[in-house]
């Protein structure tokens, strides 16, 4: 096992295990217990009583963050050339169709959002070899297969995030960035976590939210109690 370097035991100290932490403690806590040269991304991670598996009980969506996520994302709207110009206006970083199909086909999957419109959609479809696995596929539920490509591009550039839960039942997004102040960070992780909670599903049985950890790049996580948020 690799030895902790000076300022990670020193920040394993300031860090209680068996605490369970109020959502405006952990967004401060986590700016002190963060010791890298970069601005570190903040991310929360959600486990949920679902059972993935069953598509009765599977959770995903989209949520705004009010303070946006502090990362550019880059942007590909795959649309037809009456809708280059509201694209482009709208702030997508790469804008066009068949060359970017090309491109993608080829292996290039160097975005973070692709949206498109319905009629584009078929087009897609063989290409979800390539972008279902980095979770670029467009879809309709996230926003992102759309006929007013400027607002989806606006949302997203203004911090909308799509979130869904994974195959062991945990939701994880990235909530922001350790230079955000305590209150931008607890803004965002209370808006993710408000939208999860009206998501339950009506199969899901028992206790909803099981457990939450905060934690940034490189920092120990830090328990939420999940009553308190």
């Amino acid at each position: 096992m690799a030895k902790l370097t000076k300022k990670q035991k020193e920040a394993l100290s300031k860090v209680d295990k068996n605490k369970l932490y109020t959502l405006v403690e952990a967004s401060a806590l986590v700016k002190e217990i963060t010791n890298v040269k970069f601005d570190a991304s903040v991310d929360i991670a959600v486990r949920l009583g679902v059972d993935p598996r069953k598509a009765n009980q599977m959770v995903r969506g989209v949520v705004t963050l009010p303070h946006g996520t502090g990362k550019d994302v880059k942007v590909l709207a795959l649309v037809t050339p009456d809708k280059e110009a509201e694209a482009t206006e709208a702030g997508a970083d790469y804008v066009g169709l068949d060359e970017y199909l090309e491109k993608i086909k080829n292996g290039w999957t160097d975005v973070d959002v692709i949206i498109t419109m319905p009629s584009v959609m078929g087009k897609l479809g063989p290409l979800g070899r390539v972008l279902g696995p980095r979770g670029l596929m467009p879809n309709p539920k996230t926003g992102t297969v759309t006929m007013d490509v400027a607002k989806a591009v606006a949302e997203v550039k203004a911090g909308k995030i799509d979130f869904r839960v994974d195959k062991t039942g945990i939701v994880h997004a990235a909530i922001g960035k350790v230079s955000f102040s305590e209150d931008k960070l607890a803004d965002n992780a209370k808006e993710l976590l408000d939208t999860l909670n009206k998501m339950k599903p009506a199969a899901a049985k028992g206790v909803y939210m099981k457990s939450i950890y905060l934690s940034s790049t490189m920092s120990p996580s830090l328990q939420l109690d999940p009553k308190g948020v």
